[in-house]
């Protein structure tokens, strides 16, 4: 992929593996941070960790600027301001969301917000312009920061199915199986879910539930 990527929230956890994948992946990568300082010391360590790569650091804001692709991995509780912040600077563009509205310290229970997911609340902040795609919430930060193969699959939704094939093509490039799930809507139920395998986890020790569609596609639909 030619595109660049920028990660806000990429000195993270699950946004530090998703770097982390697509910097093996040879992708022009970006990590965003609120503090430009925080961020390059990330994209510094990237590049120690991955010999031969090029990543940069920047405040979220001149992040979104200079990418094609904006991906947003944030907490709940920081999403909507880092949203608004990069309104201007991310329209015309896709953005991935993979925020979930875990309300801690009850981050077993699904606990979906009023606009009915994150996803959607991204869509509404950031207009029309912009083709907002929900995705990544089901995998395990450790697993992305980690070299082993990733059995968990990836469910994608947003209104513009060029969008999610976008996203679906992005999560390929993590070495990750990816679906679509179609429009933003759905964001809800595969939010919801990362509560229920937050829960599987604590309670069978499972380290890093995830889900995996079953069955063989016969052909791709068209919505």
């Amino acid at each position: 992929m030619n595109k660049t990527i920028a990660v806000l929230g990429g000195t993270g956890d699950l946004g530090g593996g998703l770097a982390y994948r697509w910097a093996k992946a040879g992708v022009n990568l970006i990590i965003g941070s609120r503090e430009a300082a925080k961020a390059e010391l990330a994209a510094a360590a990237l590049c120690e960790r991955i010999a031969g790569v090029s990543v940069r650091g920047m405040d979220n804001v001149s992040a979104a600027r200079e990418a094609d692709i904006v991906v947003c991995s944030v907490p709940f509780s920081h999403q909507r301001a880092t949203l608004e912040s990069i309104r201007e600077a991310v329209q015309g563009k896709l953005l991935v969301d993979t925020t979930v509205c875990l309300k801690p310290p009850k981050v077993g229970r699904v606990q979906l917000p009023p606009e009915g997911s994150a996803g959607q609340i991204a869509q509404a902040i950031l207009g029309d312009e912009v083709q907002v795609v929900s995705a990544f919430q089901n995998i395990a930060a450790a697993h992305l920061n980690s070299d082993h193969q990733v059995l968990c699959d990836v469910l994608v939704c947003g209104n513009k199915r060029d969008a999610r094939q976008q996203v679906i093509e992005l999560s390929n490039l993590a070495d990750l199986k990816a679906w679509h799930a179609g429009p933003i809507d759905n964001a809800a139920a595969v939010e919801g879910l990362t509560s229920i395998l937050i829960t599987l986890n604590r309670h069978y020790k499972i380290p890093g539930a995830g889900i995996a569609i079953t069955g063989e596609p016969q052909a791709e639909a068209s919505s």
